[in-house]
């Protein structure tokens, strides 16, 4: 067996993507989310992988799905923070409920996953990989999502905060930085003309990513050939940053 990973918002979009670039490459993956079924149906596509259902803001829960992956594996090597919502909204209209559910998910929820996972790294005498996966609005902002890129700005510094504490432990910490990307959280999105083209003006690729671009990435960065990377910002957008 290789390398055990935990990744989060296993159900759909990158981190379905996500579970099956890994368990392609020989890793045990524990598949989580907070719906279960979903979990179970990327699960059952895989070889070697498991279904845990978790609220990711709820710390009790995500230390249960990290000590059941750990459990049943003997160890974690590797987690992915996938989980996500996005909420829009002006920021003059937006309820302060919903701000609070982005944040607790985008950001709480990634700290929470990899605090509990580098604690049981720690326990385990052994280093490991985090990635998070952020936005390329951890770094530009787009009207009517002030809750979104907050959370992903966090997530972010998050990262970059987490490597330095973490590298002791030899345990590296990056961020993904998603452009558009063709999931059901962008669907809405895609499927509007107007609001389609105004993305594809920014991206020079001049088309959404597949979910299983991102996902490569991912595994790149729990791979010993990133051994030397941590506390980076690693953007994949089809080069809207650049623009």
């Amino acid at each position: 067996m290789g390398n055990v990973t935990l990744v989060t918002g296993a159900g759909s979009g990158i981190g379905a993507a996500t579970c099956a670039v890994l368990a392609a490459r020989g890793d045990a993956v524990a598949c989580v989310d907070l719906d279960g079924e979903s979990a179970e149906r990327t699960a059952a596509a895989l070889d070697g992988s498991i279904a845990l259902a978790a609220d990711v803001t709820d710390q009790a829960e995500v230390e249960r799905a990290v000590s059941a992956t750990a459990e049943r594996f003997g160890s974690i090597n590797n987690i992915v923070t996938c989980a996500g919502i996005e909420i829009g909204g002006h920021a003059l209209d937006v309820e302060v409920d919903a701000f609070r559910q982005v944040v607790d998910v985008n950001l709480t929820g990634s700290f929470l996953t990899a605090q509990a996972a580098a604690r049981n790294m720690r326990a385990a005498g052994h280093g490991g990989a985090i990635v998070l996966i952020g936005s390329l609005n951890s770094h530009v902002a787009l009207p009517s999502a002030s809750a979104y890129c907050a959370s992903k700005g966090g997530v972010l510094m998050l990262g970059k905060s987490l490597a330095l504490d973490l590298a002791p432990l030899g345990i590296r910490v990056n961020v993904i930085g998603p452009g558009v990307t063709d999931t059901p959280m962008s669907a809405g999105s895609l499927a509007d003309p107007e609001r389609s083209a105004e993305f594809m003006a920014h991206i020079p690729l001049r088309r959404p990513a597949e979910p299983a671009e991102i996902a490569r990435v991912a595994a790149f960065l729990t791979s010993d050939d990133s051994s030397y990377m941590t506390g980076a910002f690693v953007p994949v957008d089809g080069g809207w940053l650049a623009s």
